[in-house]
């Protein structure tokens, strides 16, 4: 058992969230029992901060508005690094994916923290150019992943012309791709909701079969969406990373548990988005280990073992490294 008994006992009414604006739909109303996760995880989904400057001590984003953040923005790499780290040592985050528009940041993470990071290049605007930089980078060595592909920030959606080389050099080197294909986002001039209906990865995905690619967020709120796209495209993953702390705990709760009931709880995976805000890991972390629909096996699944699987940590096939 990798779960350390915390509260025994029943906790009814506990306030989830942050925002003192938002109704009632915060509060989660029973919580059988408080676990600490004591197993590895792996974080799907971090960054070196975000694709835009931001002011220091800017609050964390929430949805829906009105809200209030209640984490300030660190925006000191050296600072920001500092704290990641901890926060990853804290809860046993041995492995975590990533990515920022800064490719030498990125770089420089991954020489400080040896073997803690796979590194990826952040993708806001595909450029021709940069395609050829990106397979040396491969080649070499030097970036293991690709994505987040944020091109829905830039108004373009994941089945536009432009990204096709991508696609295509990310199967052709067996890239694992992280997207945001989803309906929210940061308030960027040329951000589009319709642009990140999952449905979009179809012609990507039939192009693609081999492709190994996971959608952020799980798509939310496309819920049937992202459902019937995982049925039919069995290499379609997903992570659930910044809707653990940025919308209402009961809504992603709701998510996640439909989720697990339509039976992909075996290709879900944990990431905790962090951007400027390394605080909100450990909220990533509480949103799962609190989940009460959730068994131990389920969260060991999400914390761990999918990821494993997806990027063959532990050989092709089996997916389970250092865990039992």
């Amino acid at each position: 058992m990798r779960f350390k008994i915390v509260i025994l006992g029943s906790l009814t009414g506990i306030l989830l969230s942050c925002n003192p604006k938002t109704d009632q739909s915060n509060v989660v109303e029973h919580v059988p029992e408080a676990y600490e996760y004591t197993g590895q995880i792996i974080d799907m989904h971090m960054h070196t901060g975000l694709p835009f400057e931001v002011p220091p001590g800017m609050p964390s984003i929430c949805r829906p508005e009105p809200c209030e953040g209640d984490v300030m923005a660190t925006v000191d790499p050296a600072e920001l690094l500092e704290k990641t780290i901890a926060a990853m040592d804290r809860h046993h985050i041995s492995k975590a994916f990533l990515s920022g528009v800064d490719w030498s940041l990125v770089q420089e993470w991954g020489e400080t923290a040896t073997d803690r990071f796979i590194l990826s290049p952040f993708i806001l605007q595909p450029e021709y150019a940069e395609l050829e930089k990106l397979r040396q980078a491969y080649t070499s060595g030097q970036f293991k992943g690709m994505g987040e592909i944020g091109t829905q920030l830039s108004g373009i959606p994941p089945n536009d012309p432009s990204l096709e080389p991508y696609f295509q050099l990310a199967e052709e080197l067996d890239i694992p791709v992280l997207i945001h294909t989803l309906g929210i986002g940061p308030h960027t001039p040329n951000f589009r909701s319709a642009m990140g209906n999952p449905v979009l990865l179809e012609d990507v995905l039939k192009a693609h079969p081999k492709l190994r690619i996971y959608v952020e967020n799980a798509g939310f709120p496309y819920r049937d969406e992202m459902i019937a796209m995982m049925y039919q495209y069995p290499q379609l993953y997903a992570d659930v990373s910044t809707i653990t702390w940025v919308i209402p705990r009961s809504s992603f709760y709701d998510y996640l548990e439909t989720l697990i009931t339509a039976g992909l709880g075996k290709r879900l995976m944990f990431g905790s988005d962090q951007m400027v805000w390394p605080e909100k890991i450990s909220s990533a972390v509480e949103s799962i280990e609190q989940a009460p629909f959730l068994t131990e096996a389920q969260k060991e699944d999400i914390f761990y073992n999918n990821a494993a699987r997806f990027l063959r940590l532990g050989g092709k096939e089996s997916g389970l490294v250092g865990m039992r």
